[in-house]
């Protein structure tokens, strides 16, 4: 690739952010953005506007307002709705706008209606894993809507589309040519780009996964079906032969530059196929799936953010995506006793105290993971045993540092759940390491 330059993620932030009255600005003489969990664009034409995605029911009302405050005007006259995906926060708001704009057709592809009933089956399984990540955010933001006098939330819609293509559906909209062309993703199978030929704008949702310019989130620590590294691949080629001259993302600002882009979207294609040929190649030498875990890493040529999604779980997921969960390594995978049964029994014959004694030991070696899985055993036995939580703090504290700093942006879903747990083990996330430790 030559000389790439400051890869773009660096400069980019990498945490999604739900809507916010006044978060909306033109992009050109006709596409209007309005930021949330997921970006929502509005096409401007002179027969009619195409809205992009919708956003969560909740934030609907405040896209819309977003979008009245920027043009002056309380009809949007909406013809078109497009998701880019069928994920909660792309489609969540559309019986809100149907409702003021009851001539609107909703387009998406042929898959949406197989994600939206998949998403729905394990909506209280995920609802309640996503809320380590979600739980306080969304607490402030609904105090910040009630401060802004905005109290009567819509409810999350599960739309039934009106338009669903397999391949391709274009249209021409106030003598503007729009192309929906459907393409699996980093995120859902039924996602899509929408092309803007004549002005080479390319709208893609999250196809290259929640933040532009970090690698794949191959599985999700919330739970979701495995992403294939190599359909994430396939998505950033269709970009590329398109040669786009801008992105408009599902997150944060849009991305301008054909060089840039070229650039940017090589990288994370490059970096993803790397990884998912290193992962095969060390399968097939006979390689554990933890050995390649610990071995695999990008080169510089192909640096991308790991803000969302990491190298070393894309090797766990292209593992386990090929192979399942069964790793060889016990017969005891195969049934249904997890290794918790025996922590009692770990506890009884060595005593609570000399399993910390070894944590500590191996954590001070700078083995914290190893150090963790100690301290666990001795708290599913003494869940209130003070050294053990006290120890399990500080291990915590030191992951939760490193995870900050990782890879300059550091890690949406690790930072989240390291302090996650340190509140459940009573332990201030803001303190620094350094302060703890004596």
């Amino acid at each position: 690739m030559g000389n790439r330059g400051e890869p773009l993620y660096k400069s980019r932030p990498h945490a999604p952010e739900a809507a916010r009255f006044g978060r909306c600005e033109r992009i050109n003489d006709f596409i209007c953005m309005s930021e949330g969990n997921s970006n929502s664009y509005l096409i401007e034409t002179s027969e009619g506007n195409v809205l992009v995605n919708t956003g969560m029911g909740f934030e609907a009302p405040v896209h819309e307002k977003n979008y009245q405050d920027l043009l002056g005007q309380s009809d949007l006259s909406i013809r078109y709705i497009i998701f880019t995906q069928g994920h909660v926060d792309h489609v969540g708001g559309t019986r809100y706008f149907r409702e003021n704009n009851p001539l609107a057709e909703v387009v998406a592809t042929a898959d949406n209606p197989e994600h939206q009933q998949y998403d729905a089956r394990l909506q209280s399984f995920r609802s309640s894993r996503s809320a380590f990540r979600f739980l306080d955010s969304f607490t402030q933001l609904f105090r910040y809507y009630a401060d802004s006098g905005y109290k009567d939330f819509p409810a999350q819609d599960r739309p039934e589309i009106d338009i669903g293509f397999d391949d391709e559906f274009s249209f021409v909209l106030g003598g503007l040519e729009i192309i929906c062309m459907a393409q699996p993703g980093a995120e859902t199978n039924d996602s899509l780009i929408i092309w803007l030929p004549e002005q080479s704008i390319c709208l893609t949702g999250n196809l290259f996964g929640c933040p532009f310019g970090h690698f794949p989130n191959l599985v999700t620590i919330r739970g979701d079906r495995y992403r294939d590294a190599l359909v994430c691949a396939a998505a950033a080629q269709r970009v590329l032969e398109l040669h786009p001259d801008i992105i408009l993302y599902g997150h944060h600002a849009p991305v301008t530059g054909a060089d840039v882009i070229k650039r940017e979207v090589s990288a994370f294609r490059d970096a993803t196929l790397y990884v998912h040929d290193e992962t095969v190649a060390g399968m097939n030498a006979g390689k554990s799936v933890y050995t390649l875990m610990n071995e695999i890493a990008l080169p510089p040529e192909f640096e991308v953010g790991q803000g969302y999604g990491k190298v070393a779980w894309g090797v766990r997921a292209i593992w386990e995506h090929y192979a399942g969960w069964f790793h060889h390594s016990s017969t005891t995978e195969l049934y249904s006793v997890p290794t918790s049964v025996i922590s009692s029994d770990l506890v009884e014959l060595a005593g609570p105290d000399a399993l910390v004694q070894r944590a500590r030991e191996r954590f001070t070696d700078r083995e914290p993971e190893a150090a963790l899985h100690l301290l666990d055993v001795v708290l599913q036995v003494c869940p209130d045993h003070d050294s053990a939580k006290q120890l399990s703090v500080v291990v915590h504290k030191s992951l939760l540092e490193d995870a900050r700093t990782f890879c300059v942006t550091g890690n949406f879903w690790l930072e989240g759940w390291l302090e996650h747990q340190l509140k459940i083990l009573g332990g201030d996330t803001a303190g620094s390491l350094s302060e703890i430790i004596r």
